[in-house]
């Protein structure tokens, strides 16, 4: 992937995870109700501290690791597993109307949090967050190495601008008590980046079994 298509790609993919029902949402929408609009950016701040330092140790740590085709193959492979279940469960949730806006709530504790830490700790207590870096983060920044340190930053920084567009919309849209989002568009916003994931699932699921049984 070039520069380009590193940024949007992990833009994209990094909106679809952030968009779905979890602690971190129902934690945003209760701050933002309570503290305002800089709920979401603080949130999203201990968010991307947590990950900065999760990318830093895999490309430190993995750099030999991601050379060796099979392992690399496999990844692309689970990544890409991984991508296609989670675009199908978007498009199953927002065709069944399983999933609202409206019904993320976070249990009141009466104690102001420190936004950046509970940002960076509710993410880790996510399995979720764990499986997603896991195996399609993993894949990703695989990728991203290709190219060198650039390809990396270019990811990350696509990655995290999609977490603070999407939390910065919900501060704004609970801050001030109202919903500006319908669960509607909310649904129709969710069936978009599932068919995009479930197409994109295709791609490292065919770079990893290339890397293992070679190209066609």
């Amino acid at each position: 992937m070039v520069l380009g298509g590193i940024f949007i790609s992990a833009y994209l993919i990094g909106f679809s995870g952030a968009i779905m029902p979890g602690p971190m949402l129902g934690v945003a929408v209760d701050e933002s109700l309570n503290r305002g609009f800089k709920a979401g950016p603080l949130l999203v701040l201990g968010h991307g501290i947590l990950e900065f330092v999760l990318v830093s140790a895999m490309v430190l740590g993995l750099r030999d690791f991601f050379s060796n085709e099979t392992v690399a193959g496999l990844i692309g492979l689970f990544g890409g597993a991984f991508l296609a279940w989670m675009g199908y469960g978007m498009i199953k949730s927002s065709i069944n109307k399983s999933i609202s806006l409206s019904g993320q709530e976070a249990v009141k504790s009466g104690k102001r949090r420190n936004l950046v830490l509970t940002g960076a700790v509710v993410s880790i207590m996510n399995p979720f967050f764990i499986l997603w870096w896991a195996s399609t983060g993993m894949e990703f920044i695989r990728q991203s190495y290709a190219i060198g340190l650039l390809g990396i930053m270019f990811f990350f920084i696509g990655h995290i601008l999609a977490d603070l567009t999407w939390y910065s919309v919900v501060s704004s849209a609970f801050s001030k008590g109202k919903k500006l989002i319908s669960d509607r568009i909310y649904r129709w916003i969710i069936l978009s980046l599932g068919i995009f994931i479930l197409f994109f699932s295709v791609y490292f699921i065919k770079s990893g079994w290339s890397m293992l049984f070679g190209k066609a």
